[in-house]
């Protein structure tokens, strides 16, 4: 199934639960093969199926108040280097964790320009496609959204030195 690895990792990151994402990506591809006539030809197919999924998501909830979950206790984790230490394995999940944490206090507006962007690696064009808003827009809310980010890294940052 095209595509289905990359909305499923999508839809967990934007709903926090397995279980929610299998159901959205199940939606979606439902959507998608009903709608499929609606599809225009030369146009992004990545870009449609990602605003399938995330008005599906935008759908299932209730004023928006979805948050990530990232104390899954089902994620497989990373098997470490050779040349890894047990030090440099903490350190670096010290740092994963930080950043999911982050994440997933911003908003979903926010949250989910940065997952496309820089996990789906999705060009402004198909950001903006996928979320119904005009490239400057995407690039507006991206520059916002990397700011939250930094401040809430800075602020987890502070309460760690303390």
């Amino acid at each position: 199934m095209p595509l289905f690895d990359q909305l499923y990792n999508f839809a967990c990151w934007l709903a926090g639960d397995r279980t929610a994402a299998e159901d959205l990506v199940q939606e979606t591809f439902m959507k998608g093969l009903r709608g499929f006539s609606s599809f225009r030809q030369g146009t992004n197919f990545r870009a449609w199926m990602y605003r399938i999924l995330r008005n599906a998501f935008l759908n299932s909830q209730a004023g928006l108040r979805a948050t990530v979950s990232l104390d899954d206790e089902d994620q497989a984790t990373l098997e470490p280097e050779t040349r890894e230490t047990p030090e440099t394995i903490l350190l670096a999940q010290v740092e994963q964790d930080t950043i999911r944490a982050a994440l997933a206090e911003l908003p979903v507006q926010y949250r989910e320009i940065i997952l496309l962007c820089d996990l789906e690696e999705m060009t402004y064009s198909a950001i903006g496609e996928t979320l119904a808003i005009p490239t400057g827009t995407v690039m507006s809310r991206l520059s916002r959204a990397r700011r939250a980010m930094r401040g809430l890294l800075a602020a987890q940052a502070a309460k760690g030195a303390k």
